[in-house]
């Protein structure tokens, strides 16, 4: 996992899922991609990157309740978002 990255590990949702994450503790919310396999801590739903943390601004803490909800919106994907490629011009 890339620190700097909005991303998080959860032993259970599928890889590339996207999922809204609130700090019960004082209602913020960041939007992650889970890309990583974890946490092996009992007890544990999700762990977080430092960014993703630092916008829930539980970073100093460690470790927070949080809700953990599975968004519907597929993942869009660098080569989706890219523009259909024309074909050449058979004039």
């Amino acid at each position: 996992m890339n620190p700097n990255k909005l991303t998080a590990a959860s032993k259970t949702l599928p890889l590339g899922t996207r999922v809204q994450v609130t700090n019960l503790e004082n209602g913020r919310i960041v939007h992650v991609t889970i890309n990583d396999r974890g946490p092996y801590v009992r007890g544990r739903v999700i762990d977080l990157t430092p960014r993703a943390a630092e916008a829930l601004a539980m970073s100093q803490q460690g470790t927070a309740r949080v809700e953990v909800r599975q968004e519907t919106d597929p993942v869009i994907q660098e080569a989706d978002a890219l523009p259909p490629t024309l074909p050449p011009n058979s004039n």
